[in-house]
């Protein structure tokens, strides 16, 4: 059970920096939305959003 929840918790985080990663490529223009894996999608775009860069949220 204790192995579980480490788990989940590091992954999480790892999920949580991906998108921040993918957001700063996608600013850079090195990549677009739809080069995201659909597991962390939801979460670049908040992170687009939360730098005030939706207008680069195109699908």
């Amino acid at each position: 059970m204790f192995w579980f929840i480490m788990l989940k918790i590091l992954f999480r985080k790892e999920v949580t920096q991906m998108a921040v990663v993918y957001a700063t490529l996608i600013i850079k223009g090195k990549k677009n939305i739809a080069d995201v894996p659909a597991l962390i999608k939801e979460q670049v775009k908040s992170v687009l959003i939360d730098l005030d860069c939706e207008g680069l949220i195109t699908e």
